[in-house]
């Protein structure tokens, strides 16, 4: 006989195989635990998490890292990866990992009923489990009305020249934003915006929070954050003063830029048929508009049309159905990646 071994966290099991005798996923679960790689980083169990655990009995696991340090752990691991469940912070990230079969397609009535076919992988490799859209965010005591910006083009313009705070260049947040310009108006306008941005000498700052604090504080009169970050504000505090505008709006214009927290099944899962599990439930009771929901729990957009949207959303930002948002498809994010951080670098755009 053989011997395959999995690493599950520090505990490395034995998986014996008889010669002549394919294992497969489902046959190779000798108990109830799923193991996640997930890039969300509020905290280190999710309350939805907890609460799957308590109504299904599978353990989750969890091992957490940005999107591309765990994507690259993905890829150093192979078939020895212990991760059953790739959940991260961008559609472009998920993208890639499928194109280099480090996810396995899933055929599940429960999810392609759940996910809209805009909100997942063509060959459903992976799923979106809940939205988030990066805009802008000022503040109305320091910025006029007639000069509030409504694109991210706006931001080129020298009046804020100093006033302008970004997230840097190595967050995936910045790069799937830039991929998108690529995608949708070209190398060299895109090029150009970035470069309209740096050249406004903007303060980079590595956390959204930490944007829409300065910008309250006036450290900064504009910026660029997901819509979640000012919500969890308002929820502390509801006369926390910034303003949120709705990117390109207008009739010639794309769209606010929407990404995605999705998962994907990896394609070596040890755990499979609790990994499909975890994941149908995420898009479907996990939807809840409370701490028990993956988007309730960080004031995210669902993907599920049929969950309810918290009512601070709405409040802040009024009905996601009367947004323009940008329909390029969330799995073209990670063609373009490569190219959108050759634009940063080159426009000398903070790291």
């Amino acid at each position: 006989m053989t011997f395959k071994f999995a690493r599950l966290g520090a505990l490395a099991v034995g998986v014996i195989a008889m010669t002549g005798v394919a294992l497969t996923p489902t046959t190779a679960q000798p108990r109830q635990v799923v193991n996640v790689y997930s890039a969300r980083t509020y905290g280190a169990m999710e309350a939805a998490f907890v609460e799957f655990t308590e109504q299904t009995g599978i353990e989750v696991r969890v091992s957490q890292g940005s999107s591309q340090a765990l994507l690259e752990r993905l890829r150093a691991e192979g078939a020895q990866t212990p991760a059953d469940l790739f959940f991260t912070i961008d559609a472009g990230t998920l993208d890639l990992a499928a194109e280099e079969g480090l996810l396995q397609p899933l055929e599940s009535e429960t999810i392609l009923a759940a996910v809209p076919e805009a909100l997942r992988d063509d060959q459903n490799h992976w799923f979106g489990i809940s939205q988030r859209l990066r805009t802008i965010m000022y503040n109305p005591d320091a910025v006029a009305e007639a000069d509030i910006p409504q694109t991210y083009a706006d931001l080129t313009d020298p009046k804020w020249n100093g006033r302008l705070c970004l997230r840097p260049a190595t967050h995936i947040y910045t790069i799937s934003l830039t991929a998108a310009l690529v995608a949708n108006l070209g190398e060299e306008e895109a090029r150009a915006i970035v470069q309209g941005w740096v050249d406004n000498q903007p303060q980079y700052i590595d956390s959204d929070t930490e944007i829409l604090r300065t910008i309250a504080a006036g450290g900064c009169d504009v910026g660029l954050t997901n819509h979640y970050y000012l919500a969890r504000l308002r929820n502390e505090d509801p006369a926390f003063p910034v303003m949120p505008v709705w990117a390109n709006q207008g009739d010639e214009d794309t769209g606010v830029f929407r990404n995605l927290s999705g998962a994907g099944i990896t394609a070596n899962a040890i755990n499979y048929d609790n990994a499909v599990t975890l994941l149908e439930w995420l898009v479907t009771e996990g939807q809840a508009a409370d701490e028990t929901g993956i988007p309730g729990g960080n004031y995210e957009f669902p993907v599920n049309p049929e969950a309810e949207v918290l009512p601070l959303l709405t409040e802040i930002f009024g009905d996601l159905a009367d947004v323009k948002i940008d329909p390029l498809p969330v799995v073209e994010y990670g063609d373009y990646q490569d190219e959108a951080l050759i634009i940063l670098e080159e426009t000398g755009y903070g790291f």
